[in-house]
């Protein structure tokens, strides 16, 4: 071996434990493992950022705008409402809702597509009386299923396609990975609508009016003439005790106890930390007369405790956002709040002003009627990636800046030690909002975010959906019918959607994934320095003489088995970059054509499904599903070695050697 071939493999051993970790971002990585060859001689430095010109960086990041084009638009809402049966049983829902995800995923982004069909799930979940991750996941599997059917279903086949054109040959076109993907996401699909749910495991119950994730931990305050003043933790936990919840800390003069001894007594003005679900944290804030802390309305001048807090008790569910009058007669910004439950998972509550007690006293003129305005009570899932990942409440100013309260996290039964406000947020946490409803629209495009029912504020526009689509197939077909290369059609699809406002030319960055351009980006270099170095053939040779045997059949079942395997512990992309050097040296030692070894690598990188870290998309319902990190495997594993048995024989058919 030589030394830069040594050199190589050290980085990539290092690039690919430092994903297995988990500790950095998987773009902070790869950009690390970038510099490092630049700096070892790998890649010269004149060359070092070319991956950012890449084709398929391109294309991913037009995409990607593309995608919040049919988001805004309401276009997918339009064609889930046309195929969604109504009173179908769960397997057919359940078969229909997911092979829209496969069919939405071909299309547009992966994870965008999950988002989209997120609250469609939870309704279904609701209305059939199941728990939520029999939906979820199905979902999810589905929405990766369908990525791998063509050119830009997802990030690791456009990462292919430019290993192909880099060996000196034409890169695949659009549908060229759809004879194999088709197949594998077909049988797949069939698989989990017929089977794979009923063995998805039942962490959660779900009721035909809500549903819930894991417990929610939140803060309460206790107002004076509560009918906690005075009573001693024990006599409260006897009494949350028939809500179905408990008390885990209390907070007095800003310092927080995390074990309170059961006959210290509260008074006005502690803080309860409590862990409940939804409904019982309802019952528990109306028998004891609580206050959600976090629950204050931003104000530029100094306000009373009494006037800044808008949700004591009330009917706060998830679906409905009450607000009562305290029992001092005073009401936040004296406004009586009347509920309007919405459906699982958010909510409003529409407040019509009147005066209140004091406001003759206060010198205000009580014939002046108050705003209206609408408050709505909502469940964020927080998405990999998203800008809130890392960051408290305080961290980015919630309530001054957005207008908007943060109720209670839940994180999967693991406690934090932190304030409620000062918590940091994590990929997977499901967020108790409270705001008035473009508020938290806003923030949730801002922070990356994605509501778990469907927002009632976002509204089609007919004329924006058809636009959209027609876009977004116009660029298809340009790219399918090779009239332009596809980062040539997508870019120009990108720059109509602006020209027509589908998507505002202010979004177009936000609508960008920048963590999985920088990865692709630095990565390329890296993979293309595995090939220049003679590392990727030197593993190829390990492989044949060591395993395969000199059998190209064996050799492409293994390429695809290692692919799927370091699929499930680091990004599906990262992995196809690294692959992709290893098929193509393995197709070269054997002489045969190398199109099937990419193909499997394809397959192989798409089959993310034994655990939540493998894909954003199993993250992203890790929260919700109420999940565990081992449950993935249950519905994972069958799936996976459907998929290899049904892409081997077809990927020996399809792209014979």
């Amino acid at each position: 071996m030589t030394l830069d071939q040594w050199l190589i493999l050290a980085v990539l051993m290092a690039t690919v434990a430092m994903f297995l970790w988990g500790r950095w971002r998987h773009d902070m990585v790869a950009m690390a493992a970038l510099l490092a060859c630049v700096i070892a001689g790998l890649v010269p430095a004149e060359s070092a950022f070319a991956g950012f010109g890449h084709p398929a960086v391109v294309t991913v990041a037009c995409v990607l705008v593309l995608s919040q084009g049919l988001y805004t638009s309401g276009a997918v809402d339009v064609l889930t409402r046309s195929v969604m049966p109504t009173k179908a049983g769960p397997t057919l829902t359940i078969g229909v809702l997911t092979g829209l995800a496969a069919l939405l995923s071909s299309i547009m982004n992966n994870v965008g597509a999950l988002a989209l069909l997120m609250p469609v799930a939870m309704q279904v979940a609701a209305r059939q009386s199941l728990p939520p991750g029999k939906v979820l996941m199905p979902l999810a599997f589905g929405s990766i299923l369908g990525g791998m059917t063509t050119l830009v279903g997802t990030p690791s086949n456009l990462i292919v396609a430019g290993f192909r054109e880099r060996a000196s040959r034409e890169a695949f076109g659009m549908f060229d990975f759809t004879p194999v993907g088709l197949a594998a996401a077909a049988v797949g699909v069939l698989f989990v609508a017929a089977i794979g749910w009923r063995i998805v495991p039942a962490r959660e119950r779900a009721g035909a009016d809500s549903f819930e994730t894991a417990a929610y931990l939140t803060e309460a305050r206790v107002p004076e003439n509560s009918k906690a003043d005075g009573k001693t933790l024990y006599e409260i936990e006897a009494a949350l005790e028939q809500a179905g919840a408990q008390v885990v800390g209390l907070v007095r003069n800003e310092v927080r106890l995390t074990a309170p001894r059961a006959n210290q007594r509260v008074h006005a003005g502690d803080i309860l930390i409590i862990e409940a679900d939804v409904e019982a944290l309802a019952e528990a804030l109306t028998g004891l007369g609580l206050r959600l802390e976090e629950s204050k309305r931003p104000k530029k001048e100094d306000a009373s405790e009494s006037e800044a807090s808008d949700a004591a008790a009330g009917d706060v569910r998830s679906g409905t956002a009450g607000r009562t009058p305290s029992e001092t007669g005073k009401e936040d910004a004296n406004q009586d709040g009347t509920a309007n439950g919405k459906g699982a998972g958010s909510g409003k509550a529409d407040a019509q002003g009147e005066a209140g007690p004091n406001s003759a006293a206060d010198g205000n003129d009580a014939a002046q009627p108050a705003q209206r305005e609408e408050i709505e009570l909502v469940e964020l899932a927080v998405l990999p990636g998203s800008a809130l990942a890392g960051r408290s409440a305080s961290d980015i100013e919630l309530r001054t800046r957005h207008g908007i309260n943060l109720l209670a996290v839940s994180r999967q039964g693991r406690r934090s030690t932190a304030r409620l406000r000062t918590m940091p947020l994590r990929a997977g946490d499901v967020l108790l909002m409270q705001g008035p409803a473009e508020s938290l629209a806003q923030f949730a495009s801002w922070a990356g975010c994605v509501p778990l029912a469907e927002r009632a504020l976002r509204i089609p526009s007919r004329r924006k959906a058809i636009i959209a689509s027609t876009i977004m197939a116009l660029a298809i077909a340009v790219a399918a019918f090779g009239l332009l290369p596809a980062a040539v059609s997508f870019a120009g699809g990108v720059l109509a959607s602006m020209v027509l406002r589908t998507v505002p030319a202010r979004q177009v960055f936000e609508a960008v994934d920048w963590p999985v351009i920088v990865l692709l980006a630095a990565l390329i270099p890296v993979a293309g320095a595995m090939e220049d170095t003679g590392a990727a053939d030197l593993i190829a040779r390990f492989l044949l003489d060591g395993i395969a045997q000199g059998n190209a059949v064996i050799a492409l079942s293994l390429i695809l088995v290692v692919t799927m395997t370091l699929s499930d512990l680091m990004n599906n992309a990262a992995t196809a970059a690294v692959m992709c050097p290893i098929a193509l040296g393995t197709a070269a030692q054997l002489g045969v054509n190398p199109d099937g070894f990419l193909m499997a690598v394809a397959i192989g990188a798409s089959c993310a499904f034994l655990t939540p870290i493998g894909h954003q998309n199993n993250t992203l319902i890790l929260g919700p599903g109420g999940f565990r990190f081992g449950d993935y495997w249950r519905l994972g594993l069958p799936l996976e070695l459907l998929v290899m048995a049904v892409s081997l024989p077809m990927l020996l058919w399809v792209w014979p050697f």
